[in-house]
């Protein structure tokens, strides 16, 4: 299974956006994809959405909300805050992927083997770059503005 840098890169930004703009921004990106653009990484359109892995995007968009309310509250500044908001949106994506995946494959072992078990360990990567990068990013910003 390939590791793609998205749910850092829609995690990450959602933080820095705030709850507002990255539900408005993650939900172009959906309607973008929907309208049929080829903006996801395996298809696109309503069917392909509707699909087995419809339900991780529609997690994306929640967790966007959720990492932007926190990235509101300062999670973002400490590696620590970032690792549990990281975690948090990532157990929302998870929640909503596999919840719509076990429709397809069943909510038995089948389920965990194709739809969780590949992507752990590059998003516990994704988490842990995210805890180095995000609070160093705030504090050179910081900085920066005097």
């Amino acid at each position: 299974m390939p590791m793609t840098m998205q749910t850092l890169v829609v995690l990450g930004l959602a933080m820095a956006a705030g709850r507002r703009l990255a539900l408005s921004t993650f939900g172009l990106y959906l309607v973008e994809g929907a309208l049929g653009l080829p903006v996801f990484a395996d298809g696109a359109g309503l069917a392909y959405m509707a699909g087995p892995t419809g339900g991780y995007l529609f997690g994306m968009f929640v967790a966007s909300g959720i990492l932007g309310h926190l990235g509101e509250k300062r999670w973002d500044r400490s590696p620590l805050g970032t690792v549990m908001a990281m975690a948090i949106g990532t157990i929302a994506i998870y929640a909503f992927g596999l919840a719509r995946l076990g429709t397809f494959v069943g909510y038995d072992q089948a389920l965990i083997e194709a739809g969780l078990l590949p992507f752990v360990p590059g998003d516990i990567f994704k988490i842990a770059l995210a805890a180095l990068l995000l609070p160093g990013a705030w504090r050179l910003f910081t900085t920066l503005r005097g």
